[in-house]
């Protein structure tokens, strides 16, 4: 969803274009406060604030950026710009953002993968020295092999999990 925040006379016809140029549902607020309240209470995906009306407070502008959530910003002047310029303006954004979020998701895969595949290497060492040890009982040496096996079958799901997401492994 995204929020358009201006008290234009045009501003249904940007919302429409928005919409069918994104596929987002598009809400209108006419003021800060209505654009607060709103951003309060629902997720958007942008923010779109036209920086042409005077009667923006620099405070109020403030407690709405505040309260942004993940909402991607977006400035423009509706004044001096066309509806193209609009649209594009969001678009991009809402594209770079996606880019950022698949780029985060794939860092924190590759952290994730790493430090699992960490304690999974020490736990296969621990236990295949353990099944080394002399005087093993026989039912000790039974649980060994069980952590043993384990183990390997989740280093397993975890490559092949991380192959999947393109973890690089």
């Amino acid at each position: 969803m995204i929020l358009l925040v201006t008290p234009i006379a045009r501003r249904h016809e940007c919302a429409a274009a928005l919409h069918q140029a994104t596929g987002e549902n598009v809400v209108i607020a006419d003021s800060l406060l209505r654009a607060t309240t709103l951003l309060r209470t629902d997720f958007y995906t942008a923010a779109v604030f036209d920086r042409s009306v005077p009667e923006f407070e620099p405070h109020e502008v403030a407690i709405a950026l505040d309260n942004l959530g993940s909402a991607i910003p977006v400035q423009i002047n509706l004044a001096i710009s066309g509806i193209e310029r609009l649209v594009g303006e969001v678009k991009s954004a809402i594209r770079f953002r996606k880019l950022e979020e698949a780029t985060a998701r794939g860092v924190a895969t590759r952290l994730v993968y790493s430090e699992l595949n960490d304690t999974l290497t020490t736990l296969l060492l621990e236990s295949e020295l353990a099944l080394e040890t002399t005087g093993l009982t026989p039912a000790a040496g039974e649980r060994l092999t069980a952590v043993r096996d384990t183990t390997r079958k989740l280093r397993s799901r975890l490559e092949s999990s991380a192959r999947a997401a393109g973890a690089g492994v």
